[in-house]
């Protein structure tokens, strides 16, 4: 019966150091990637919320706007189309959230319109690093992400509607009379009823 040489052996531990290697390499490959995607989902939620958080502070304005129009102003209807505010503090409501998120709005909080309805639009840059990996740089480097969140009126009323008398509002079949001659801020709904803020499709 014959035996296998030596030299078998000797021949056989390069290619397994070598393909260890590979294997290694591989792994630590992935891992920067998924560091990499970790830090893009983390820089796209931060986004995505100092959006929103934009939007609905212009909604609160939209709101404040509405209540004190109603019974005052005979173009009160108007503020229902959801583009009558000045959005003063909207970049300051999306810096909060992306601080919250650790991390940095940059350019403040622009104002944009999408399919009609009015919005905004915001760009972060992530305060954390994707981390050290074997790619070089990966330390050093920051993830930036965009978001649009827009403010979309939920309510249509008669066109031949008398800003000066009872209003009958259709709210995404939620009905809210408003009666400007005997009008109490209590009712107006929740501002959910009345504007829908998300973000852009």
């Amino acid at each position: 019966m014959s035996r296998p040489l030596r030299g078998d052996r000797g021949q056989t531990l390069p290619l397994y150091i070598w393909l260890t290697g590979i294997l290694l390499f591989a792994a630590f490959a992935f891992f920067a990637f998924a560091q990499a995607a970790s830090a893009r989902n983390g820089a796209q939620s931060a986004a995505d919320a100092a959006a929103l958080a934009a939007a609905q502070e212009a909604r609160d304005e939209l709101m404040d706007g509405l209540t004190a129009a109603v019974g005052t102003d005979d173009q009160w209807l108007d503020w229902l189309a959801g583009d009558r505010f000045d959005g003063a503090g909207a970049s300051a409501a999306a810096g909060r959230l992306a601080a919250e998120n650790d991390s940095t709005l940059r350019g403040g909080a622009q104002r944009t319109v999408v399919n009609g309805f009015p919005g905004y639009q915001v760009a972060i840059e992530t305060r954390y690093t994707v981390g050290r990996s074997i790619i070089p740089g990966t330390e050093n480097r920051h993830a930036k992400a965009q978001a649009t969140a827009v403010i979309e009126p939920r309510c249509t009323f008669a066109d031949d509607a008398d800003p000066t008398k009872l209003v009958q509002l259709d709210c995404d079949g939620d009905l809210v009379d408003i009666d400007p001659e005997d009008f109490d801020s209590d009712d107006l709904p929740d501002a959910s009823v009345l504007f829908s803020v998300h973000l852009a499709e």
